[in-house]
């Protein structure tokens, strides 16, 4: 199938604004590269120093110059269900490496944080800028010189895209990323959010949320609904940095196992010092790499994050990737699953149904991916049609069935849930703004309502306990964006303002903070850029104004005279230094004076 025309241009045009960047960015990684091991220009001490910790063999392997080392770099931790599984990864991987013929030394750890629980307290105000904090960490795992390729272990939220950032500044290295997989199915989504409606409505008490909650996340492995680690997940595959098939297999599984094992057996296969298949990083990451992604990240409806995320990887790759990027491909990518908060299946029914296999075979036989695409996997991305199974000649890749095992979860390009992808941008006289439109009704994508105007999600909280939104209303929450206090997520502004929606209200959100996709049904226009701290226009916006969001006209608009709105003085304000404390917050002061706006990844770097 030959590429569809809008996928080719706007990649052409990618290419185009980033060709200087691009072309720096690969002279610097090309002229990493060395003849030989990169541990063969240590002096004597600094070698001894690399390997004194080893066993014999493994000296006598890393004293030569023929024997490849690889980097693992792991944000396992046990708090993280997601994270807990990868334990043991290193010496799985180190046995597999090792009997290849090669050596794995544990570079380094990063910090990895969970989103889940610090939803609504002081610490999610340090999320967004863990990810550039785990980019330094794997940085400095890497620092090294000892390595010729790494293994990256991660999952979750910002530790994914902090790990390629990080993997990105070593870019003449080959990367694989190595999953977990996810937890067995809980309490189905669906009840889940009735429980939390309830609660929100004063219907249900804490004691019946507990034990909702825990019913869904009640295990080792990722969370099952289709939020920023599932989405992560299905990114690293479709852009080629995991093996085929290897994201959505659970965790304690023989399959999953093996995959891991395979992963270290691979990146040594990827090596300079292996021959031909040497497949860097930075140059497999490139302008179709990330079209790619965007695509699938479209016709999933994934994490709205990722217009952060995407856009921050793509930047330390040389290459510029825009919101416009993201709205001319969600114009022509349809949407292709049902997952929650789309919907109430998981990513278990999702791999279930077809899962990777099957949905990157119909976008390539759509063209709306870069087949040629570089993998780690070998080759292109025609790879990625397959699924791993264990055989008894072990572990080996099958051809995905041609049809979805369940269309109420994973559809063909010819019967999609939508013929648009999942993200829309919006644009206006109060900024831009990104809205996930794939939970919205259609009914529900066109809000004019007089504003409400908050400065934290619990002034929110306390307006819709006293009843004073039972209305139609646009709720402004605003100083919530990067330089204001790290742009929390607001998933507890969801709930309630799906209740005022169930209740027969017309219902908006706009924010320059976060939500992750979280907003449902309710049509949300977040990462507002620019932020009001910075002096956007949200920071002029006062209770009563009229506000126009059109989610598939792309429009977020006041509707109040640009003279007399231009004209006015900011009210409100980001939290004063004196409050930005406790929880480690009043350590990333800097990073708050750094921060980039939320349409350029909302970065420290550059």
């Amino acid at each position: 199938m030959s590429l569809h025309p809008v996928v080719e241009q706007v990649t052409r045009r990618i290419s185009e604004r980033s060709a200087d960047r691009r072309a720096s960015y690969l002279a610097r990684i090309r002229s990493a590269r060395t003849a030989g091991p990169a541990r063969g220009g240590l002096g004597c001490a600094n070698l001894a120093h690399g390997f004194a910790a080893c066993g014999p063999l493994e000296k006598l392997q890393l004293r030569g110059n023929v024997t490849p080392n690889v980097a693992i770099v792991s944000s396992y931790n046990d708090m993280l269900s997601a994270h807990q599984p990868l334990k043991d990864y290193p010496d799985v991987l180190k046995a597999a490496i090792a009997g290849a013929g090669g050596t794995a030394q544990f570079a380094g750890g990063v910090p990895a944080m969970c989103d889940g629980i610090t939803q609504g307290r002081a610490g999610m105000e340090l999320s967004l800028f863990s990810r550039d904090v785990v980019a330094m960490a794997t940085a400095v795992a890497l620092s090294h010189d000892m390595f010729d390729g790494a293994l990256l272990l991660g999952v979750c939220d910002k530790i994914v895209p902090g790990l390629v950032i990080g993997a990105l500044s070593f870019g003449h290295l080959p990367v694989i990323l190595v999953p977990a997989g996810p937890m067995h199915s809980g309490l189905p989504n669906g009840e889940k959010a009735k429980v939390r409606k309830r609660y929100a409505a004063g219907e249900a008490d804490r004691d019946e949320l507990l034990a909702a909650e825990a019913a869904s996340y009640h295990s080792a492995g990722t969370c099952t609904f289709y939020g920023t680690a599932n989405s992560n997940q299905l990114l690293m595959e479709v852009m080629g940095l995991h093996l085929p098939g290897a994201s959505f297999v659970p965790p304690g599984t023989e399959l999953r196992e093996a995959l891991t094992a395979e992963a270290g057996r691979r990146v040594l296969e990827l090596t300079d010092l292996r021959g031909e298949a040497y497949t860097p990083i930075g140059e497999l990451l490139d302008e179709r790499a990330f079209v790619n992604g965007v695509v699938a990240l479209l016709a999933t409806g994934g994490s709205t994050n990722h217009t952060l995320h995407l856009v921050a990887m793509a930047a330390a790759a040389g290459i510029e990737l825009t919101w416009d990027d993201f709205d001319e491909l969600s114009a022509v990518t349809p949407l292709l699953t049902r997952l929650y908060p789309n919907g109430t299946a998981d990513i278990n029914h999702f791999h279930a149904a077809g899962g990777t296999a099957f949905l990157i075979g119909e976008l390539l036989d759509a063209g709306l991916l870069h087949e040629d695409a570089r993998t780690v996997g070998g080759g292109d991305l025609t790879a990625y049609r397959e699924a791993p199974v264990l055989a008894d000649q072990g572990l080996v890749w099958q051809r995905a069935p041609r049809l979805s095992g369940d269309t109420a979860v994973l559809r063909p390009v010819r019967e999609p849930f939508d013929e648009h992808g999942g993200l829309h941008t919006v644009d206006g006289n109060l900024g831009r703004a990104v809205v996930k439109v794939s939970a919205v009704p259609e009914e529900c994508r066109l809000i004019e309502a007089p504003a409400r105007v908050f400065e934290t999600q619990e002034q929110l909280q306390e307006a819709f306990a006293a009843g004073q939104l039972e209305r139609d209303v646009v709720a402004v929450v605003r100083y919530q964006g990067p330089r204001a206090n790290g742009m929390p997520e607001l998933h507890r502004l969801t709930p309630p303002l799906a209740v005022l929606q169930d209740r027969g209200h017309k219902v908006a959100l706009v924010t320059d903070g976060r939500m992750s996709g979280a907003s449902g049904a309710v049509p949300a226009a977040i990462h507002v850029s620019p932020e009001a701290a910075a002096g956007g226009p949200l920071s002029r916006v006062r209770d009563g104004d009229v506000i126009r969001l059109d989610a598939d006209k792309g429009l977020l608009e006041v509707l109040v005279p640009d003279e007399e709105f231009t004209a006015r003085a900011p009210s409100g304000g980001a939290p004063a230094e004196d409050e930005w404390t406790g929880t480690g917050r009043e350590l990333f002061h800097a990073f708050r004076q750094a921060v980039g706006p939320a349409e350029r990844g909302a970065g420290v770097f550059g």
